[in-house]
């Protein structure tokens, strides 16, 4: 049985699609123009790739504008490149750069979505007259408990990316169309296909734009370096007695949870994981144990963000491929969240709140309590 895409109903409308050279915003413009609409494409030009190993076929690697252009001349329609990249690096990468060197773990697609995508790019949009935007990502618009519009998980829970979308400004919820929130993967490669698209069979984007080579530590020890920045230095991977079991080259390389790139620890044997605890930046220590001191059921969250009302039936997801779990959230002074059983959650991490399939909010992970 098709499932409804979520396009706007006639009149047409004058519809501005980030156009990012992936197939899933491509595979919305399409839609749209199917539909009727006046579509208007445009592209941000966030951080320049070129000369940086890997960069091929990566977001923002230099393809991607060309590409997004391809798919523009392709279904005749105008297309513009904007240049965000002074406020992608203020508001993403220096973000990243000092969260990391801080000892927490940062998520740049969140913090891109809430300052740049639905507000620098929704600003444009408006500007040259549009009345929406769209974007190629799964998530679902439609009205909450109170009527008003509320954001709502894709069909797809293996695509669905309304994770990174909680931070989005609310009041944008009202001049925002995902039109895939309806379908598939699957569904939209073969509509990719089928309207003939130049970029219907390019490979997903895997890894963080702005480090096409996967190499963040690297990346981040260069950033430290630029912006004047104290270098991460070595220090000692202890247990929770201060007992040292090894070295390492920075902070900056571990998040918490991690059990991979610890090396061989004194008096760990293969079988006997460990996973990291805690970070202290100042002293340089990573702390390891086992995996239980690694999670947490309790945790505050640091700049919450509301898309509606709380309801009932809430859970809490955190990391893009988490489970949601049950919990409670309460809001006074601060927010309070107590998960049904505990899960890892670094800080710095995006904790998102459901209501059911309806995003509430959330906001990032400030003081876990271990345990």
């Amino acid at each position: 049985m098709p499932v409804a895409v979520a396009v706007p109903a006639a009149p047409p409308r004058t519809i501005v699609v980030a156009l990012s050279g992936g197939v899933d915003s491509a595979a919305a413009a399409g839609l749209l123009v199917r539909a009727g609409h006046r579509v208007i494409g445009m592209t941000m030009r966030l951080y320049d790739a070129r000369g940086t190993a890997g960069a091929r076929g990566r977001c923002c690697g230099p393809r991607d504008i060309e590409d997004a252009r391809r798919v523009a001349e392709h279904l005749d329609i105008p297309f513009y490149v904007i240049d965000l990249e002074a406020e992608f690096g203020a508001a993403v990468v220096d973000d990243f750069v000092a969260t990391y060197l801080d000892g927490r773990t940062p998520n740049p697609c969140v913090r891109c979505n809430q300052h740049l995508k639905f507000a620098p790019l929704l600003a444009q949009a408006q500007a040259i007259g549009a009345d929406l935007l769209a974007t190629g990502h799964y998530g679902r618009v439609a009205p909450g408990p109170d009527g008003a519009p509320a954001l709502w998980r894709a069909i797809d829970d293996d695509k669905d990316q309304s994770y990174f979308l909680f931070s989005m400004p609310a009041a944008a919820l009202a001049r925002v169309v995902f039109p895939l929130g309806g379908l598939t993967k699957p569904a939209v490669r073969a509509l990719a296909a089928e309207l003939g698209l130049p970029n219907a069979a390019k490979p997903e984007s895997q890894e963080i734009c702005f480090i096409p080579d996967g190499d963040h530590a690297g990346f981040v020890a260069a950033a430290a370096l630029k912006r004047g920045r104290p270098l991460p230095t070595a220090g000692a991977i202890v247990d929770d007695r201060g007992a040292v079991l090894g070295h390492h080259a920075g902070v900056h390389r571990f998040t918490i949870g991690q059990h991979r790139g610890l090396g061989n620890l004194k008096g760990v044997g293969p079988d006997d994981r460990r996973y990291v605890t805690a970070l202290d930046p100042a002293a340089g220590t990573v702390t390891v144990g086992a995996r239980a001191q690694a999670t947490t059921a309790a945790f505050t969250l640091d700049e919450p963000r509301w898309l509606g009302p709380l309801g009932d039936g809430l859970t809490v997801q955190v990391r893009h491929r988490g489970a949601r779990v049950p919990a409670e959230v309460t809001v006074d002074a601060e927010v309070r969240v107590t998960l049904a059983e505990p899960v890892t959650a670094a800080p710095g991490q995006a904790a998102v709140i459901y209501a059911g399939d309806r995003v509430v909010g959330g906001g990032w992970v400030a003081r876990p309590r271990v345990g």
